[in-house]
């Protein structure tokens, strides 16, 4: 069962993001304790994974770019970002099996 922790907000959502940068492929692969896990090609240098973090949320979640904020842990690998026009059921349904 998925221990995603997902917080509402005013205008959408904010999640927890675990992130593995150099890997293979650009992917949303599941949950991490408490965080989504994305893996993501982009080397964590000069903001590269993180501007792909937001591309990956951004075309996974069909909202633009400009509605995704990484709002802490912006050099961690773990971060909270907040989307935009996003639903708490509509990140659920990404996890479900």
């Amino acid at each position: 069962m998925s221990s995603l922790r997902v917080q509402a907000t005013a205008s959408g959502v904010r999640i927890s993001i675990r992130v593995q940068p150099r890997a293979s492929v650009t992917e949303i692969t599941g949950v991490y304790g408490e965080a989504l896990k994305a893996r993501l090609m982009a080397p964590p240098v000069d903001g590269a994974a993180n501007e792909a973090l937001i591309l990956l949320l951004s075309s996974t979640f069909g909202i633009p770019p400009r509605a995704v904020t990484i709002v802490s842990g912006a050099s961690s690998r773990t971060k909270v970002v907040e989307l935009d026009g996003v639903t708490e059921a509509r990140v659920r349904r990404l996890v479900r099996p």
